[in-house]
């Protein structure tokens, strides 16, 4: 059994260069470890900055991509140069070819990930594709719209999960707040992404380790 991952993990989201410098530089003096999510527009109304702009950034922060996008093939090997050292793809954008893309990922020396919707449901998840992921991520809200609304029903969702697959990182994202952090970590997950609460706060980093104390996950590996 892998050792799992206890950690709030920032959420990176802007379309704005300036911004993802700002957020990382922030970001290095409180973890060691972001999520940068990139939209294509498509399969997600907004778009985000680009993994070239993402490359040109310079960071010492360990980082992982959350692909929203139509055709997530097309940026693997790119993401590989650019440093990723996770990749999380939609089961919704890549369904039958989720083991095969997964396959791919991992060919390249990074880690995979499968992202689930609301609405989908983890009977999808076979053996098979499991023994290639190092993470599922569950979305608590649907991607691509700004200020969604937390979905509680997926805390169930979870739990389920984590009954089922105790030695794989589990993750949520989301509407993640101050006043749900505990619960939600009580429901199985051991990686909670977290992007206004602490980007939009006066002061990120004391944001971040108040979630990170909220959530149980103080002092844990």
């Amino acid at each position: 059994m892998k050792q799992l991952t206890y950690r709030v993990v920032p959420a990176v989201l802007t379309d704005k260069t300036e911004h993802l410098e700002r957020m990382l530089r922030q970001s290095e003096f409180f973890t060691d470890w972001v999520q940068v999510d990139i939209m294509d527009g498509l399969f997600v109304p907004s778009r985000s900055i680009s993994v070239a702009e993402i490359a040109a950034t310079k960071t010492g922060i360990s980082w992982e991509a959350h692909l929203m996008v139509q055709k997530p093939m097309e940026y693997i090997d790119s993401l590989a140069a650019a440093g990723a050292k996770r990749v999380l793809v939609h089961y919704e954008a890549v369904k039958e070819e989720a083991q095969n893309i997964a396959g791919r990922i991992t060919a390249t020396g990074m880690d995979a990930g499968l992202v689930l919707n609301p609405e989908t449901q983890i009977s999808v998840l076979s053996d098979g594709l499991l023994a290639q992921l190092d993470s599922v991520l569950f979305m608590a809200v649907h991607p691509g719209y700004y200020g969604a609304k937390f979905i509680p029903e997926v805390l169930d969702k979870i739990n389920s999960f984590r009954r089922f697959y105790p030695d794989m990182n589990v993750g949520i994202d989301g509407g993640v707040k101050p006043d749900n952090i505990a619960k939600i970590a009580l429901s199985g997950a051991n990686e909670i992404c977290v992007g206004s609460a602490v980007f939009a706060q006066e002061d990120p980093a004391a944001a971040y380790h108040k979630l990170t104390e909220l959530a149980g996950f103080a002092g844990r590996p």
